[in-house]
Order: C-alpha cells, then structure tokens, then sequence
C-alpha cells in the first residue's frame, strides 16, 4: 500500500448508500444467506491468480492481504475508512478473500487490492451503513493509526461509482488525501465497494508517489463483479 496510507473510502450515492436510479431493470439477485458463503465459495467466485483484470494481472497474498486489524483510526468512527477487517470495523465476516491486480514483477503503476467477504444475516448492510457514516463524520479529515507509525489524511470524499453500480444492492467510492510521513507530500488513493446480498466486494485503488490516479480503473472492478455474479446466477 502507499507509503503512509491504510486505505479505505468515503461514500458515493445518496444516505441510504444506493446509487442514483438506473432506468434499465433491475436483474434478480440470489437471497442472503443466514450464514453467509463460506471461504471456499468465496474463493470460486474471485478471480484467480494469472487471470487478466484488464491491463493488470491477478496474483494471491502470500502472507494476508493489507489492512487489517493492524490499521485503525481515531476518531472511532472513521475505522471503517480505514479497514474493514473484523476486529476493526465490528462486523466479522463469515469468510474473506484477497487479491491483488497490478503489474507482474513491478512496482510502480496502479495496483488495486479485491477483497470479497460474506458475512451472516444483516452484517453486510450495516458495514454499508457504517462507511456512509465514516463518510459524513470524517470528510474534513482524521487520523490512521497503527502500531509503529500514524497517517493524516486531510479529505475523505465521494468519487465516481462503476457503470455497472446500479446492478448492485449498494455501492459506494471513495478518494482520500493523505500526507505523507513528512506532512508535506499529498497521497492519493481510492475505494470502492459493492453489496451483493450478504457479500461485499471492496476494491482499494492506488499508486506510489503523488500521481492522482483519478480512480480505480473500472475494467478491473468489472472483471471481478462479472465473475462473482456468474458464479451467483
């Protein structure tokens, strides 16, 4: 992840966390679940390590993805902008995958973190619910915490929800400002998630240095939504 940056967003859409309304039919989504999908489930609905994601190829976490329950935020109420690991944002999961799309070999360029969870009964509403919250009460800022460093971030604010959004039952984007260590360098990075029944889908966008990226590249997000609602069909 960025150098000084946990990252997570600020909420898109209006307060129920839906975006605006589509004209085409909505498609019929499979019911929730009362103990969400299990790991493996979850792992046959995320795109596999080789597959292309657009221009940038998937690859698995050896060791965990990023931001988990390392990352917090103070105030409390900005910890789900931060991470939405169980232990940080209060709704547990039932299970969860992680994956990374960027450049084989490479470090620079954009790389986009995936990240599917299931979670039991109405947890996935309310993680929504809380990052419509966060959106609202941290948008002229807050503080990251973790055990050996801290980060300010300087603006959480809406940003540009995927085409296919309105296919979802919630959506949300996000742009962060963040110094850097300094306090001098201003980072940029972005989130998106989705809900499908009791899933989410959280995409964390970013690049090394002060480039902008402008948002998470959409090709991406929709290589993974169109695996994950074929799997569902």
């Amino acid at each position: 992840m960025i150098a000084l940056a946990g990252v997570t967003g600020c909420g898109g859409g209006g307060d129920d966390g839906k975006p605006k309304a589509s004209t085409r039919p909505a498609p019929s989504r499979p019911a929730a679940t009362a103990r969400g999908l299990t790991e493996a489930q979850l792992t046959a609905l995320a795109l596999a390590e080789g597959e292309k994601a657009g221009g940038l190829t998937v690859s698995e976490y050896s060791q965990g993805g990023p931001l988990g329950d390392a990352y917090t935020a103070s105030p409390a109420v900005c910890r789900p902008l931060v991470s939405l690991a169980g232990d940080v944002s209060g709704h547990t999961p039932t299970a969860q995958v992680q994956r990374r799309a960027g450049t084989p070999g490479g470090i620079l360029g954009v790389t986009v973190d995936v990240t599917l969870r299931s979670y039991a009964d109405e947890d996935a509403a309310q993680v929504m619910r809380a990052l419509g919250r966060a959106g609202r009460a941290c948008a002229g800022g807050f503080t990251e915490e973790r055990a050996v460093a801290r980060a300010a971030y300087e603006k959480a604010e809406p940003a540009a929800l995927p085409s296919f959004a309105g296919e979802a039952d919630e959506a949300k984007a996000f742009r962060f400002t963040v110094l850097d260590v300094k306090g001098k360098l201003k980072l940029y990075e972005y989130l998106t998630v989705l809900r499908s029944g009791s899933t989410t889908l959280a995409f964390r966008g970013e690049t090394l240095g002060t480039k902008d990226i402008g948002r998470i590249p959409e090709d991406v997000m929709a290589a993974q939504w169109r695996k994950f609602r074929a799997g569902r069909a």
